[in-house]
């Protein structure tokens, strides 16, 4: 019994002790892998950037902003595929749209022979809202089969100025999760201020990036599956400027 109660009270010590330690918490590089590519890994030719180290394809994304795209052309200039938008929810006054060319733009891209991924530029302030997002998301494809995956594009303005980083991430999980269990890709569109200040990222690590990052070389630390580079970018067949992507060798293609 005396023995016992030695025993006893070594193993309470080492369980106290235990308790009083603090916690492990891991850091983001522990679970999130590093970028695979540097600036030099990349170089511009005839106005398009072009990664010279791996497998990478060139597309655009679009909305309404560049209404009536002739797409063949498009597909002649050697863009690859299209992020289409969907929908969006007002800036100001956060009721939701349907993007008046989305349905032209997946037709039209698709018979084209292009390959099509969606997105839905999203001002969600909670969970609730995020899942609206895709509901009208989903609702706008109606059955259409993507190539690519179906993007969550949350952005700042002022009526999201101040959703937490908790707050959207779990929006962010949120929208992908129903797309997910509509049978789509689930995508994260975000900045490199996003990535640092409003998402905790080792919760969508299993999750594809989108990086919007413009007029820079690649200094992004962790990785990324695809890489819009340009907002101002030219592309025959498409009258003004239009979104530039570089999309990386990870087969969503």
């Amino acid at each position: 019994m005396k023995g016992k109660i030695h025993i006893c009270a070594a193993l309470l010590c080492a369980l106290l002790l235990s308790a009083c330690a603090p916690a492990h918490v891991p850091t983001p590089t522990e679970t999130i892998p590093p970028n695979r590519y540097s600036p030099e890994n990349f170089i511009y030719q005839d106005g398009y950037l072009e990664c010279i180290t791996a497998d990478a394809v060139m597309g655009i994304d679009v909305s309404r902003y560049q209404e009536n795209i002739d797409w063949q052309q498009v597909k002649a200039a050697g863009v690859e595929f299209v992020m289409v938008r969907l929908g969006n929810r007002g800036i100001a006054e956060g009721t939701l749209h349907e993007d008046p060319y989305a349905r032209q733009n997946l037709q039209g891209a698709r018979e084209a022979g292009l390959k099509v991924g969606a997105y839905f530029y999203s001002q969600a302030l909670n969970v609730e809202e995020a899942q609206e997002e895709a509901a009208l998301a989903l609702e706008i494809l109606d059955g259409f089969q993507l190539d690519m995956p179906l993007a969550f594009d949350w952005e700042q303005e002022s009526r999201t100025e101040n959703v937490d980083a908790r707050t959207l991430t779990d929006s962010t999980l949120a929208f992908c999760g129903a797309v997910e269990t509509a049978g789509y890709k689930p995508m994260i569109y975000f900045n490199s201020f996003q990535a640092k200040q409003l998402l905790h990222l080792r919760e969508l690590k299993d999750i594809p990036w989108w990086l919007a990052m413009y007029d820079v070389t690649m200094e992004f630390p962790y990785r990324m599956d695809m890489w819009q580079y340009s907002c101002t970018g030219t592309v025959p067949g498409i009258d003004g400027s239009v979104d530039l992507n570089l999309l990386f060798e990870d087969g969503m293609i």
